[in-house]
């Protein structure tokens, strides 16, 4: 046809008025058909005719054949003037020398319209089908012509429509071609499974760049297709599994992951023993020997096909693929069917197995250095293809990895169970309230460690000592050192030491237990973790209603008065325990109110910011703006507080409330110094201990002691010289003179007059000892008296 005569013509209004018979021969198209039809019809893109305002070239444009086939042709639009004055538009094809691209393009469409093994569709703005090619067929079951107009998700099956469809939208937007997304894809054209489709999508422009539409292929997987998506999952499960140290959720994390992607439905079974910690038996394993079922998924989420519940313990049946895996350690793959002949020796599974309609069933064993730690069971249902000896390798690589984590995660149960159990019989079960103060304790473990330590005792003179500590690490170490630490303490307390002396010899001993760790061997894992602890030890004296506290690198605490004030008190800090250098340690004094409350804690009770640093005391101030609570109401409340999130370490608080001590259960009496000073203070011990109704065999024993401390006094101190006796759950008396000298006990010979005063002492008393004070020195003793009647 020539160039100047025209294919068809178009009114104003894109309407066809006039068609060839070039036309007709072209789209096998009738003029009858057409004419007084709009020309949208017949194009790809409605956009490109719209009557005013048409370009002079259109270029190559796809035209639809009767049989929905493309055809490609460059047209050209010329306005031609009618006698009337109105205005037409001519559509001509272009001269053959500037067609000669566009017939090749038409040869080449042709060619994929009827050859091509390679499934290719055209998409529109919407992302409906405007043509197929015939090879979509074969994958989809639905000839082109019943396509058009629908979605590509409408047509196929896929395992992430919406994925599919955002992606060939950014062709659209984009103007940039996407390659080879692979998704499991399902024809539901035709019956049969899913099997892995590559989908590319490439623009389809216009002569200006303007994206007229999207074309895709569609490539069925190939084996190495599915080689790829093998490893793509065993990557996901040597990223996603073993992320924690928990055996049930390491297993959870595994069925998450391969379904749907490698299965349709996963089990995973635990030998009950490793989940508690314990060594896992030697292969083959009993038929008696309980498994856990740890975790179960099935693709979409429902849980109707489960032959057993998850947290079930019971031993597998025999005989069965499940007891032989574990029986010889290798991996079964086998066919299921109604007459399959073991499955009677199961009928639950074998009814799980039937309504869940599996065809095909891996069990793996998880085994590691010849012990048997579970069984994998991977189906696939109706909806996959069997598997097949490839995905035989597959799952002895991914049941290997598993077994790994498992392992690990058992290894981590069993040292932090002992590591746990350690420190359960190192603590005090429940501080000890004195007759001066109450006490009760929140003790929340870590995720990260059992480190945390707490414990209240009490001390010579009705004095009462609080300790709260925290030693950095984990496992059994940490708790070793936690008790090697806390036994130090009591045995510092037992010397009668100022709070911060006591925390000097404290750090010296924690100092000794790092240098052994640093003389390890390299090799030990001990040697790895640095012993750094810090701690907080006070001391309450109820006769003078104050508290002396000292700290070792340890949060200061809180105290709440009577009327509901709370306070941080401004406490001197000294370094961690273990530090080499530091500043030195330093106490200080606080006046006390009766009924006050004092806040002992770790760095975990309180509030985690979000770069995991720990500080504000905040919400402990809000839990005892009420100290009037009972304790425990206040150790709970701070609990609730505390809420479900991981901690860094042990999250401990310990409440004390304070009462100043009985005055009629202490008697002080100011002695002159000069020889009859024993006499009267003899007297006067004398008195107030039948005024208490004390026992004569105590009385007696009393006036001993206090005959011997007194005496002392007068020879080797000076004056004054203070007598006081407190009735306490012991009976105590305290002598106080203003020398620092210390008294030395000796075993007097046979012949000498003199050297057995405190040796008398020591066999009347349980217990005697010297306390220092900033004006001299206090000897003391303890005796027990006898339960009082209740």
């Amino acid at each position: 046809m020539a160039a100047d005569e025209p294919l068809m013509v178009l009114d104003d209004k894109g309407v066809v008025v006039r068609w060839s018979r070039q036309a007709e021969q072209l789209l096998r198209r009738a003029a009858t058909e057409v004419v007084g039809l709009p020309a949208t019809n017949l194009v790809t893109d409605a956009g490109t005719w719209s009557g005013r305002g048409a370009e002079p070239d259109l270029g190559a444009v796809l035209l639809h054949h009767r049989d929905g086939r493309p055809v490609t042709s460059d047209l050209r639009v010329r306005p031609v003037l009618r006698p009337d004055g109105s205005v037409v538009w001519a559509i001509s094809q272009a001269p053959e020398a500037e067609a000669a691209t566009g017939g090749t393009g038409a040869a080449v469409l042709e060619a994929l319209f009827t050859e091509s093994p390679v499934g290719l569709y055209a998409l529109d703005t919407e992302l409906r089908i405007v043509w197929a090619n015939k090879a979509t067929r074969t994958t989809s079951g639905v000839p082109a012509e019943q396509t058009v107009g629908r979605s590509l998700t409408d047509v196929y099956g896929l395992s992430s429509p919406s994925a599919i469809e955002a992606i060939f939208r950014r062709v659209l937007e984009s103007g940039m071609p996407a390659r080879e997304h692979t998704q499991l894809s399902r024809a539901k054209g035709k019956s049969g499974g899913e099997y892995g489709a590559s989908f590319s999508a490439f623009p389809l422009q216009g002569p200006h760049g303007t994206v007229l539409a999207v074309a895709v292929t569609e490539v069925v997987a190939t084996e190495r297709e599915k080689t790829h998506s093998r490893t793509r999952i065993l990557d996901a499960v040597r990223e996603r599994v073993g992320r924690t140290l928990d055996v049930v959720d390491t297993c959870q994390e595994l069925v998450e992951t391969l379904v749907p992607g490698f299965a349709d439905i996963a089990v995973v079974e635990i030998v009950e023993s490793a989940v508690r910690g314990e060594d896992p038996p030697l292969g083959p394993l009993g038929r008696d020997v309980p498994l856990l079922r740890a975790a179960f998924r099935i693709s979409g989420g429902a849980h109707q096909a489960q032959a057993h519940p998850v947290g079930d313990v019971r031993s597998l049946p025999s005989p069965t693929p499940y007891g032989q895996a574990l029986a010889d350690l290798q991996v079964r793959v086998l066919a299921l069917d109604a007459d399959t002949p073991w499955l009677t020796a199961d009928p639950a599974r074998a009814e799980a197995i039937r309504a869940s309609g599996a065809h095909s069933l891996i069990a793996a064993p998880l085994t590691l250095r010849g012990t048997v730690l579970g069984l994998v069971s991977l189906y696939r249902t109706q909806q996959a293809d069997p598997y097949d000896e490839h995905d035989v390798a597959f799952a002895r690589h991914l049941a290997a990895h598993t077994a790994l984590c498992v392992d690990n995660a058992r290894r981590y149960t069993r040292e932090h169970t002992i590591a746990a159990t350690i420190q359960r019989h190192l603590l005090p079960p429940c501080p000890s309230s004195q007759t001066t103060v109450e006490t009760a304790h929140l003790y929340v473990p870590g995720n990260a460690g059992a480190g945390g330590w707490f414990d209240t005792f009490a001390l010579p003179g009705a004095r009462v000592a609080l300790v709260v500590g925290d030693v950095a690490g984990q496992g059994v170490y940490t708790a070793t050192t936690m008790g090697q630490l806390r036994t130090a303490i009591h045995s510092l307390a037992a010397l009668d030491l100022d709070p911060d002396e006591l925390l000097a010899r404290l750090n010296d001993t924690a100092k000794l237990l790092a240098a052994e760790r640093t003389a390890l061997p390299p090799a030990d894992p001990m040697r790895q973790q640095a012993l750094t602890a810090s701690c907080v030890y006070a001391v309450y004296d109820p006769l003078t209603c104050t508290c002396t506290f000292a700290r070792a690198g340890h949060p200061p605490p809180v105290i709440a008065h009577p009327c509901g004030a709370t306070e941080i008190p401004d406490l001197p800090t000294g370094p961690l325990l273990g530090s080499i250098e530091g500043p030195p340690f330093a106490a200080a004094t606080v006046k006390i109110a009766d009924g006050s409350v004092l806040a002992l804690y770790t760095p975990a009770i309180l509030p985690t910011s979000p770069s995991g640093a720990t500080g504000d005391p905040g919400p402990l101030r809000q839990v005892l703006l009420h100290p009037d609570r009972p304790l425990q109401d206040l150790c709970d409340d701070a609990l609730y507080r505390l809420g479900n999130e991981p901690r860094p370490g042990d999250a401990i608080l310990l409440v004390a409330r304070t009462h100043a001590f009985p005055p009629d259960r202490v008697a002080t009496w100011e002695l002159d110094h000069n020889p009859t000073a024993a006499a009267t203070a003899r007297a006067h011990a004398s008195r107030q201990l039948a005024a208490w109704g004390v026992e004569e065999e105590s009385v007696y024993a009393t006036e001993l002691i206090v005959s011997e401390l007194v005496t002392n006094a007068v020879r080797y101190a000076a004056a004054p010289l203070r007598l006081r006796i407190i009735k306490d759950r012991t009976l105590t008396c305290e002598v106080h003179d203003s020398s620092f000298t210390a008294p030395r006990m000796r075993h007097a010979r046979t012949v000498d007059e003199g050297g057995r005063g405190l040796f008398i002492v020591a066999q009347l008393a349980q217990n005697w000892g010297t306390r220092y004070t900033r004006d001299g020195k206090t000897v003391w003793t303890e005796q027990a008296l006898p339960p009082q009647p209740r």
